[in-house]
């Protein structure tokens, strides 16, 4: 391996945050690594926790329980005969699928189980979350760019 090559290889570490290389090419093996102050070890082999459905609780409790951030473990009606559209997975809340567009549900509107509500941003995979219901949003309960938590309650849908 020339000098060259060697400064490609540092450049690329740079560019990606990478503080560490090995590599064998033909028989050479060359291992390269930043001084200073290392990160923790990232355990990418790891199997990441799978969420663990949790007995659904009593609608007093829930509604004693607090506002939208605790995040209801089951569909909550409300006196309206609303119900919480909650969110499937953990992520950031997108409202419409690029900044100039619309959003994809509104208060006021009328959603199918077809209908798109939003998309989540989970480990860089954009997810499109259905309705699942039809009925008429209610209210909006999260911000664009919001970060949400599993089964935190995303919208308020009539059915």
């Amino acid at each position: 391996m020339d000098l060259r090559e060697l400064k490609k290889l540092v450049a690329l570490m740079n560019e990606s945050g990478l503080v560490e290389v090995e590599m064998t090419l033909g028989g050479e093996r060359v291992v390269v690594k930043k001084a200073g102050p290392q990160p923790p070890p990232q355990y990418a082999y790891a199997p990441a926790p799978m969420p663990q459905a949790m007995p659904a609780a009593p609608v007093a409790a829930a509604a004693s329980g607090g506002g939208a951030s605790a995040g209801a473990v089951a569909p909550r009606s409300q006196a309206d005969g609303a119900v919480t559209f909650n969110s499937p997975m953990v992520g950031t809340f997108y409202a419409s699928p690029n900044p100039d567009a619309p959003p994809f549900a509104r208060k006021g509107d009328r959603v199918t189980p077809d209908t798109v509500l939003c998309l989540i941003e989970a480990m860089k995979v954009f997810n499109e979350i259905k309705a699942e219901m039809s009925g008429e949003i209610v209210d909006v309960l999260v911000s664009n760019q919001e970060a949400v938590e599993f089964n935190q309650p995303l919208y308020l849908i009539k059915p």
